[in-house]
Order: C-alpha cells, then structure tokens, then sequence
C-alpha cells in the first residue's frame, strides 16, 4: 500500500531548495519548498508535515525559532532535521538538538546520507502515525491531548453524561449453537457498524463487554445536544438491525435482534490499570442505563425520563411508566423511543435527521455516510456492464485519491467531504450517456444531494468540481485541482497498464477501435500535449511516473513501427 508524507524544505538560496527536492522525489514523499519561517509557518499550520529539513544558519537563531515550528506545527509529531555546513559550531548544532531537532544534514549533500537518513524519521514518523491511530481507538481525544501535555489525566465529574448500552437478544443461545468463528464474525460485523454510527454522531465508544456495547455522549467531547446524539445514534443502530432482520428472513436464514438503553446523569470518568491502561466511567448513571437497555423488548430503544426531558421535541415516544431498578432499588420513569418526528426527520420519514437537526447537534448539515451509500448503490444498479472502466472501482479509486490530495493539501473537514461527494458523482452521467456524461452528473448532484442536507453553495462547489473533469476546462480553485488530479492519479501509477486496458476495451464498445499504432497513439497524445497535473501534491508524487509512462509508450511505438518495416 502507497503511503505519502509531506516533507517541507525551508532554506533561503532555491538551488538548495530545489536541490534537495531532486534528491528526495519519488517514495511518496510530497516535498514543499520555501524560502523563509515566516512561510513556513503558514505551511506547518495548515498542512500535516511529517519532515521539515531546516537551514541552521540562516534561518535558526537561538533556538526560539525550532520551538515555534513545534508549537504552532498542525501536526505534533513531526521531525525537524538541519542542514549545516562547514560554518556550523558544534554549539550551534547542540542548541538545535536541545530545542526539538532529531538530525542534522551536512551541506554538500551526500544524496546516498540523506536519503537513508530521510527514511529512517519516515519510518518512525509513519509508526507515529500508527501507534496515534491505535491510542485514539482505545482513548478518546481529550484524555489523549491531557496525557500528552501532562502525563496523566485527572479523574473528571460530568453532571449530564449521557451512556448508551446495547445487548443481543438470547446471544447466550446463539453462542451455544454457532461455530466460534460464526460467532466472531458476527460481532465483528455488527460492532463494526456500531463504530461508525457512533463516530457519524460525536459519541465515545467506551467498551465492548462480550455482546454488550457501550457508549457515551456528553463526557468525553463538548458537543451540544448529548441526548439527542445520543437518540439518534440509537435509532441507527436499530433501524440497521431491523434491515439486516428483514433480510436475514427473507432468505430463511437465522437473525439476531437488539436491545438498546440510554440514561442521562450524573458519571465520573478516569483511567485505571498501572500497566493496561483502560479509560472507564462510573456513577449510578451506568447502572440505570443498563437497566433501561435490559429491561426493554427486543428491537426496541428504551429512554428514561432524564433523556426523554431533553429530546421529546424531537422525537415520538411512547410512555413505559415506572420501572423497578433490580438490586439497586428504587424505580425510574421509562419511555420507548420510536422515531424522529416528521417535522425534524428528512423525507418526514422519522429515520434520518434534517440538516436544521444535524447543525443544532453540532454535526455538519449533511449526511454524508448515507449519500455515499445511496450514490454507490445507485451506480452498482444503473452503470451499464460494459462500462469496464468507468466502473465502481474506478470511482472508489477516485475517492481514495481525492482523500490522498485532500489531506496532503491541508483541506478542512467540510471541503474534506465535498471532494469525496464530488468524486463519488463524478461518472454517475455514464448511467445516462457516453459522451458529455458530466452534464447528466451535474443535473444527479443538484436533483438528490438537498435530500441528504448539502447547502446551495456546497452544491455549487461539487458541480464546480466535477465539471472541472470536462477536457479543456482549467481548474481554478483548489477543490477543483484536487478533482482533476484524484481523476487522473493513475496516469503515474504502476499499475497504468492494468487500468488503460480496460478503458481500451470499453471505448471499442462504444464504437471507437483503435489498431495497436493507434492506441499507442492516442495514449501519447493524451499523457504528452492534452493532460496535466494541478496540485503541488500531484505534480511531486505522480509526475515522475507519468514521464516513464511515456518513454514506455515510445519506446512500445517504435519498436512496433520498426516490426512493421
């Protein structure tokens, strides 16, 4: 799997500059280059730089600046390498190291030490990477950002911790009379899905406690509307069990059912363990959620009447009355939750929540996860079967290289979700017609994307983008660059060959055949005078592999020309 870093070069003289970046091409590394701190800084705080290769001498005065980049840096675990010359006092070298540099880099440059040197902080920053990535599914974000800052996190009270449980119906049953690797698979499965609606609504997966799941809202994030997250998450979670029931019957096959509880009170959060650290919560709180979710029927959500306090102006629910509290005593007023009401549900359906909904919750006007799913599903069932090219996983290619682009070119969330719809839509006008597709994408965008909540100028953006793709259009804003390029990333990828046989066989299906000179032809004519990379990412990651490309293609096309004298 391809794996990209972006390495930034400060240093005042661009022969250096420039020096260091033929050294570094090639190995996904995305090398920026500039000639001061000033705009170096701009840089580090809005793109994710994993090397900064620092000139000593001209740029570094005492060590106040090394600690700057680190402060200010978008990404914290970055590593900053010097280069010194001949001038450079060990003193001056110390200080650097002193202040945050792992490295130094003597000038002239030996390209055989840099880039070995260079490889071994990619390696540790991609294990960075790695390791941030595993804490953050075990820890939630703040307890990750106070343990980073001060080594450990203090115990916290929360007044208003909202704690969702779930639970399959007879799993002991089912355990018993399933293959273990069934059984697994299963959990997975579903716990997996779990996770992502979870996540699509702020909430913090606490734990899984063998069928059991939990989750919070409220504790770990300062989001607004905990209890209506937490409802909503909720909803999804049973809908989605509900259509996997349905399913599961219509083919006459075994199913299982859920049952969900939620409560809101007072908790304590903190972490235990001297060894394997585990981050947990506490409080009668739990105790009572765990009562609404074992005391509910199956395939139902049950609310008590501190949740049902916060969201009933939202939601339709259905009064339970008192329910005794086994072993804990006492009883707590109960109430099924059924659905979202019309007036706050899109397609007044009670499934989804409207975009008014979603931003009063903090979350982004649109529904991006079900989009996705519709756009991706509408394409599996209207592409036509000879499109062997513009196919799903063209357009799943495409998407991951808009990712790709998104994030070495420091793009916000938002503009994060507008490009991947972009490219998600981008060949859907080949459901329609050959030629001219895009059109018919632009007219899908602006007919169904004001379903899943997108704004008119989020739709502009997207059509923007994807009429971008049109040959002779000029992308102009940085969305647009990244469209373009996502489109293209494989004209400098290994796998070229692979792809363009394909877009052979399907432009033969559409009428236009093409002899082996030809296809050569048409290949060169494209790569050499028609495209172009946009973005700085681009043109650093892929640019190099376009070029073999086409000595490849000449050297093919002259040897065939010469077979044919």
């Amino acid at each position: 799997m391809e794996r990209f870093i972006n390495i930034l070069v400060v240093h005042p003289e661009e022969i250096i500059r420039i020096g260091l970046k033929e050294i570094l091409s090639g190995g996904g590394n995305n090398v920026l280059m500039t000639s001061s701190i000033e705009k170096a800084l701009k840089i580090i705080q809005k793109k994710e730089v994993g090397i900064i290769i620092l000139d000593i001498e001209s740029t570094y005065s005492g060590n106040s600046i090394i600690k700057e980049l680190k402060i200010k840096s978008r990404l914290k675990n970055n590593y900053i390498i010097l280069i010194s010359n001949r001038t450079t006092t060990e003193l001056k070298l110390y200080k650097g190291m002193q202040a945050g540099a792992v490295d130094y880099i003597p000038f002239p440059f030996n390209p055989n030490l840099i880039k070995s040197k260079i490889e071994v902080f990619k390696t540790l920053y991609y294990k960075d990477q790695r390791i941030g990535e595993l804490l953050s599914n075990i820890f939630p974000e703040a307890v990750l950002k106070e343990l980073s800052t001060g080594g450990k996190f203090s115990p916290k009270r929360v007044e208003n911790g909202v704690v969702l449980f779930t639970d399959f119906v007879d799993f002991s049953l089912k355990a018993k009379s399933s293959k273990p690797l069934f059984l697994i698979q299963q959990l997975e499965k579903y716990f997996s899905k779990f996770d992502e609606i979870i996540l699509k609504y702020n909430l913090e997966k606490i734990k899984t406690i063998g069928d059991a799941y939990m989750a919070l809202s409220g504790v770990t994030e300062d989001d607004p509307e905990p209890a209506i997250r937490g409802c909503l998450a909720a909803i999804e979670i049973r809908d989605f069990m509900r259509n996997e029931r349905d399913v599961a019957i219509a083919l006459k096959r075994d199913f299982w059912e859920i049952r969900i509880g939620l409560h809101m009170g007072p908790l304590v959060a903190g972490i235990v363990g001297s060894t394997k650290y585990s981050f947990d919560v506490w409080g009668d709180t739990v105790n009572v959620a765990a009562r609404a979710e074992s005391g509910t029927k199956s395939g139902s959500i049950t609310i008590t009447k501190s949740i049902h306090k916060e969201i009933k102006n939202y939601f339709l629910t259905t009064p339970r009355g008192k329910i005794d509290l086994k072993k804990r005593g006492g009883s707590v007023e109960m109430f099924y939750l059924d659905s979202i009401t019309p007036e706050s549900s899109m397609y007044k359906e009670g499934h989804i929540p409207d975009s008014k909904l979603r931003i009063q919750c903090g979350l982004e006007s649109m529904d991006f996860d079900l989009m996705r799913n519709w756009i991706l599903n509408h394409l599996k069932s209207l592409l036509p079967e000879n499109m062997l090219y513009h196919d799903i996983p063209h357009t799943l290619n495409v998407e991951n290289a808009a990712i790709r682009y998104a994030k070495l070119e420091g793009v916000t969330s938002e503009e994060m979700c507008l490009v991947r719809t972009a490219a998600l839509y981008h060949d859907s006008g080949f459901i329609l017609k050959y030629d001219n597709n895009e059109d018919f994408a632009i007219s899908m965008v602006e007919a169904t994307l004001p379903k899943f909540g997108y704004s008119e100028n989020q739709i502009k953006i997207i059509c923007d983008s994807i009429n971008a793709t049109k040959h002779k259009i000029i992308p102009q804003t940085l969305l647009e660059k990244i469209m373009v390029d996502a489109d293209y990333d494989y004209l400098g990828r290994p796998d070229y060959h692979v792809i363009v046989k394909k877009l052979r066989q399907e432009l033969s299906d559409y009428g236009t055949k093409m002899s082996e000179i030809e296809w050569l032809n048409y290949q060169l004519n494209f790569l050499e005078n028609i495209h172009k990379y946009f973005t700085v990412s681009a043109k650093n990651i892929r640019n190099h592999g376009k070029f073999v490309r086409i000595n490849d293609l000449k050297r093919k096309l002259e040897n065939l020309k010469s077979k044919e004298k």
